[in-house]
């Protein structure tokens, strides 16, 4: 598990190679990740955008930038925590994550970003 904390909201992120929609032979593979936001601040926050880089072994890089996540904005009140899976496809095995949410306090309507960790994408059978 990958973790990090910005402006006391915890960010850790559990990855899971997906072997039965993956296809090895055609350079599709897929990966879920399970992200829980532990919000350790004394404010209640709500998550507004996401902003992912998405790099792939052969150096292509995609950004993807939208509104919540996974259909939601979630509001997360102070020693609360919210928990989603979601999931990335690569053409490579080996491949890594990383980016940001827009987070803003409820309380006063102050916009920050909270760092979302690096975190790897790797398909078992390449651990050997």
């Amino acid at each position: 598990m990958t973790t990090k904390i910005t402006e006391g909201v915890k960010i850790s992120v559990e990855t899971f190679y997906q072997d039965e929609y993956s296809q090895p032979f055609n350079n599709e593979f897929m990966f879920a990740y399970r992200i829980t936001i532990e919000n350790g601040s004394d404010h209640t926050v709500k998550l507004l955008r996401r902003h992912w880089y998405i790099f792939d072994s052969c150096g292509v890089t995609r950004e993807v930038e939208g509104e919540g996540v996974v259909g939601l904005q979630p509001v997360i009140e102070p020693k609360k925590s919210h928990q989603y899976i979601s999931g990335s496809h690569l053409k490579t095995e080996i491949g890594k994550m990383y980016g940001t949410y827009l987070m803003e306090r409820i309380i006063d309507g102050r916009q920050f970003k909270v760092n979302i960790p690096e975190f790897h994408l790797v398909a078992p059978f390449k651990l050997n």
